[in-house]
């Protein structure tokens, strides 16, 4: 089709999983201020000149990285088994989407933060919210008609602000546990 991008060789393909898979570990083991494109170069094995030419500079590799992370949560809650998948009931499926959610929140914890920080209200702009919030939207929609969804689903979702899972955590200690058990006495109220 005219206008699509052509597909991906295989061996680009592995390449950019390389890369992102040793961008996320020194993120993990060091922090986002440590990613370098020379160090993520060394720890994939991928010549830093490839690095350099799939992905620019170190900004455009975050942002890979988020949008990496935001395309396989979209492909669970999507096309994914029950209950995040398609074919529980909507409460189910609610439930088990914000469980999702917030775990890959706080996975990418530090990438969003620096996000926000950029510009709060970009968040609710960017695509990958707007699919959020219409899966959100469509779930409470489907369990309790009469509720007002649009709303509801950006009150639900402001759950999920980086610094306020950051201070929970951080601040407040609360354990992931905690978090979805408190999530479900929210939804509890709702659906």
């Amino acid at each position: 089709m005219a206008g699509q991008a052509p597909p991906e060789r295989a061996d680009a393909a592995r390449n950019r999983r390389r890369i992102l898979d040793a961008a996320a570990r020194i993120i993990d083991e060091q922090g986002a201020k440590a990613l370098t494109m020379n160090g993520v170069a060394h720890a994939s094995g991928i010549g830093v000149g490839t690095v350099y030419r799939r992905f620019g500079d170190v900004s455009a590799l975050l942002l890979a990285l988020l949008d990496d992370g935001e395309q396989r949560l979209q492909a669970a809650f999507m096309t994914g088994p029950p209950p995040l998948g398609p074919g529980a009931p909507a409460g189910e499926r609610l439930r088990a989407f914000l469980h999702a959610y917030a775990k890959h929140t706080l996975e990418s914890e530090e990438l969003l933060l620096a996000a926000e920080k950029a510009s709060a209200s970009a968040r609710y702009k960017s695509d990958p919210y707007r699919v959020v919030h219409t899966h959100v939207q469509l779930l409470i929609r489907e369990a309790r008609p009469e509720l007002d969804a649009p709303v509801l689903a950006h009150l639900l979702l402001g759950a999920f602000q980086p610094s306020l899972l950051c201070h929970l955590r951080s601040e407040m200690k609360v354990s992931e546990e905690r978090l979805e058990a408190s999530l479900d006495q929210l939804l509890d109220s709702l659906v």
